[in-house]
């Protein structure tokens, strides 16, 4: 067997385990959901500038308060027990399946951290937002940090400082220990820029995170994300970074199973801790296979949803009139008559098309 071939073999058993783990416990996961009621005690009434969002209240008051939240959880605790377990076995087993063992420093370390610190800070923010159902004695501490900003949770400012902080430790890894000191540029090759690769992860981290508001629509960012991490399977293979692959193999075989359950009607919503889990590690992936570049494009959708709710802001400011009836631009196709499923699956399409060229433009490079 070659080696290609090989990690061909390892990549397909991760996301296999992944898939089967994530429905092993999505009916645990379902009953704690709807046990506790943990959605929105009261629908989001306001936009992001803090005017009313009639249109949006219109098309989805009813599922925000009856549909359960954290159904991250599905994706970064089945990747991170797929992980321990393959590297458990690997340890038991000193044979095939130390050889599946994808836990490795100069591959999977930091994108594990990432994807668990992102993913632990979006719970919480998660908890907050739905802290009228839970018990008041277990989140008294975290009714002490809840931001005020529009869609409740834990503060913008916040947020932004600690998605920051995992950018510049990102920076600092990929300076200090991997000795990451250039940024490819498809057709021309390596381009070094030093120590400003530390500044570039902040901004970078900061810029993926954005893009988090693609979380709106039944399946649309199961399906978003899922193209997003096999172009990344497919990039790290072709680099021979196959422990890489594998990771994000496991990611892919959970989202397959959120995106399972997630189909109209969603059985809960990705969340937070979803959403700034995925986005936050996206970026740590596209640093680790030198595909910052192509990024924009691998993961196009994001770039669309956060850029259509800038252009909003930027034209309320200064010409005082909306470009779009609603922001993020899915909801606009709602509101001039698309429905729901026909959104994301054409959504779908456009990001399957972006990460194709973003991985021709790399692997052409």
């Amino acid at each position: 067997m070659t080696p290609l071939t090989f990690n061909v073999v390892k990549v397909f058993i991760v996301a296999t385990s992944s898939l089967l783990i994530a429905f092993l416990w999505v009916p645990a996961l379902t009953r704690f959901l709807y046990r506790h009621r943990l959605w929105k005690k009261h629908a989001r009434e306001k936009a992001i500038s803090g005017e009313d969002a009639p249109i949006f209240n219109k098309l989805h008051r009813e599922k925000e308060v009856s549909t359960p939240r954290f159904g991250g959880l599905l994706i970064w605790v089945t990747t991170l027990v797929v992980i321990l377990l393959f590297f458990i076995l690997g340890r038991i087993f000193d044979t095939f399946w130390s050889e599946i063992d994808f836990l490795s420093r100069g591959q999977t370390w930091l994108p594990l951290f990432a994807l668990v610190a992102a993913s632990i800070v979006g719970l919480m923010d998660d908890a907050l937002v739905v802290l009228g159902h839970l018990p008041a004695k277990i989140f008294s501490k975290l009714r002490e940090i809840k931001g005020k900003y529009i869609g409740g949770g834990i503060s913008f400012k916040s947020r932004f400082l600690i998605v920051g902080l995992i950018g510049l430790i990102s920076g600092l890894w990929f300076y200090y220990k991997l000795g990451f000191v250039g940024i490819h540029i498809p057709l021309l090759g390596s381009v070094f820029i030093g120590w400003w690769i530390i500044p570039l992860s902040i901004i970078v981290m900061l810029a993926c995170w954005s893009g988090g508001v693609i979380d709106g629509l039944d399946g649309l960012a199961g399906g978003a994300f899922m193209s997003i991490f096999g172009a990344f399977i497919i990039i790290a293979l072709s680099q021979g970074k196959a422990d890489l692959a594998a990771f994000c193999a496991a990611i892919f075989g959970a989202l397959l199973t959120f995106l399972w359950f997630n189909i109209p009607p969603a059985r809960f919503y990705m969340g937070e801790t979803g959403i700034l889990g995925l986005t936050i590690t996206m970026g740590v992936v596209a640093f680790l296979t030198d595909s910052i570049i192509v990024l924009p494009i691998i993961a196009g959708l994001l770039v669309i949803e956060s850029g259509s709710v800038i252009i909003q802001l930027i034209s309320k400011r200064i010409r005082k009139k909306k470009i779009f009836l609603s922001t993020p631009i899915h909801h606009h196709f709602e509101a001039i008559g698309w429905p729901a499923y026909k959104v994301t699956m054409r959504f779908w399409i456009v990001g399957i098309i972006l990460a194709i060229i973003g991985v021709a433009v790399r692997l052409l490079g």
